[in-house]
């Protein structure tokens, strides 16, 4: 029997191809979750640092409509999502408290809202990332019922020829191992991204949240002065 891989497939069983082809599938979506996070990543880092340091001098001096204006210009990234959620809610806030229509402070309204886009933008992070498990592990398992197929098509072969020898079962074995193989191939490299990924991301989620109190606290601070003067 030739062992190639062209030749296995095509002795492969419906059953067997079947579960080889969503094998398949499971690869190359954890393949494209994998790269569409890595660039989304770099491109948020890169677009971050950049906006950071763009806005830094317009909050000092309290320049609240140009912050906004460049964080709409930037609203995919976490980083300007977070600045004009903040500058905003603050905003309408304090006209409300000086229009005395607003009930509660307007540092305590931004850190609510903060908190809620942070949650949000978290969660967004790790879009993707149940795909990764779910192949993580579903995959092995599905590379076992493709062994389990193998070796029926092994014990069937032993059936038609009434005997053992391996001409009988060499089909059905080499369908099992590669379908075995396949399960595996899958899996690890699933499961070794998502954690990857994941350690990647609470990086970035701890980056968030440390954005989110320097920018409340700064709001306090103007807020104060503000009502100081």
């Amino acid at each position: 029997m030739d062992f190639s891989l062209s030749a296995m497939w095509a002795n492969m069983g419906v059953l067997a191809r079947l579960v080889s082809i969503i094998l398949l599938v499971f690869a190359t979506g954890s393949l494209g979750v994998l790269i569409e996070r890595i660039l989304f990543f770099r491109r948020i880092v890169s677009r971050a640092g950049t906006l950071g340091r763009a806005v830094e001098p317009l909050l000092a001096k309290a320049s609240y409509d140009e912050v906004l204006k460049l964080c709409k210009a930037q609203l995919g990234v976490p980083l300007a999502e977070i600045i004009h959620t903040g500058v905003a809610t603050y905003q309408k806030g304090a006209e409300e408290q000086a229009a005395g229509t607003g009930a509660m402070n307007p540092i305590e309204l931004t850190g609510r809202a903060l908190q809620r886009r942070v949650q949000a933008l978290q969660a967004e992070l790790r879009r993707g990332f149940p795909v990764l498990a779910s192949v993580g592990s579903v995959g092995p398992f599905i590379g076992l019922f493709g062994t389990v197929v193998g070796i029926i098509t092994a014990f069937e072969g032993i059936a038609k020829s009434g005997s053992g020898g391996l001409g009988a079962v060499s089909a059905g074995i080499a369908e099992a191992l590669v379908v075995t193989a396949l399960g595996l191939a899958v899996a690890i490299p699933a499961v070794l991204a998502f954690n990857f990924l994941s350690t990647r991301a609470e990086r970035l989620d701890l980056a968030l949240e440390q954005s989110a109190g320097e920018l409340l606290d700064l709001l306090e601070q103007k807020h104060g002065v503000a009502r100081g003067a």
